[in-house]
């Protein structure tokens, strides 16, 4: 098989190409070659607004678009490309307005979201672009991604409060709920997408259970090996300034996802595989003055 990846060089997009190539498929990246590949790639080194002829005499099983950010995005890439057999785009949980009814299913009317704004239009705009030109297309619409190579900052901030021993402010009482999904789950749904071509083209993906951030807090610290003491914050503060995710509780109905792949990964463990790979590559992570803004603002 021989799939075309957009990106390959961070998190995400450099997990799916690793992945590919070590089930042995022939793996093509679409980058602008400005950081390291991973090994056993095919380059195409170019910008995607910029193909012009350049994948005219390339055919691919698979397109797996993790970089679409915009209509854009989606209409440079499909007109680039001499035939299209299985379009696969990463959009976002972000399509879904906060105040429609939860759990999310697939049929949810997309508009703004007020936390993710824009970042959540344009991603409407790229589904709508993408099936606009590729009718048969696939959209994964995934909520909090972890996993190895995670370079946001996020389960990283925790590790660092844990290995630092600190106090953690928890908002409020930590009951507000995070759904995560693991990158390799993300990489099995594509995988088996690609084997079985469902006839379902839109997916919501992740972990069918919520859990809470006080608890997800505890799971990070206890991959560290340590037990966190919380000070819990009532205060009007804006949470992303000390904590690392908006105090926006959602969740997805993963239900059609879980009839395409056979479980998840436990979030322990995957916590665990964040964490190793965290230890070994700390530098990569696009790290936020949290730490700095509780320690000016927040500590007595």
């Amino acid at each position: 098989m021989k799939i075309l990846v957009t990106g390959g060089t961070v998190f995400v997009s450099k997990y799916v190409a690793r992945y590919f190539v070590e089930k042995g498929v022939d793996v093509y990246v679409l980058n602008r070659n400005t950081r390291p590949q991973v090994e056993g790639v095919k380059l195409v080194e170019a910008d995607r607004h910029e193909l012009k002829d350049l994948l005219k005499d390339m055919s691919f099983d698979a397109v797996l678009d993790i970089t679409a950010y915009d209509a854009q995005d989606i209409t440079d890439l499909v007109k680039a490309l001499k035939d299209i057999k299985t379009y696969i785009m990463l959009s976002s949980s972000a399509v879904y307005p906060e105040d429609e009814a939860m759990p999310f299913v697939e049929e949810t009317p997309r508009r703004e979201n007020k936390y993710w704004k824009r970042y959540g239009t344009d991603k409407i705009a790229a589904e709508d672009k993408l099936l606009e030109l590729v009718p048969d297309a696939y959209i994964l619409r995934p909520p909090y991604l972890y996993g190895p190579m995670d370079n946001l900052y996020r389960e990283a901030f925790v590790f660092d409060c844990a290995k630092g021993k600190r106090q953690f402010f928890l908002p409020n009482e930590g009951q507000m709920k995070l759904q995560f999904f693991h990158v390799r789950d993300l990489c099995r749904m594509i995988e088996n997408i690609i084997d079985l071509k469902p006839s379902e083209h839109i997916f919501n993906v992740g972990n069918p259970e919520a859990v809470t951030v006080k608890d997800w807090v505890e799971l990070c610290y206890e991959c560290v090996g340590t037990k966190p003491e919380f000070i819990n914050v009532y205060e009007p503060i804006e949470q992303r300034n000390y904590f690392s995710f908006y105090g926006y509780e959602y969740m997805l109905d993963v239900s059609k996802q879980m009839k395409i792949i056979d479980g998840v990964t436990d979030l322990k463990e995957g916590l665990k595989e964040a964490l190793d790979w965290y230890n070994e590559h700390a530098s990569e992570v696009r790290k936020k003055p949290l730490l700095e803004f509780i320690d000016n603002n927040m500590r007595k």
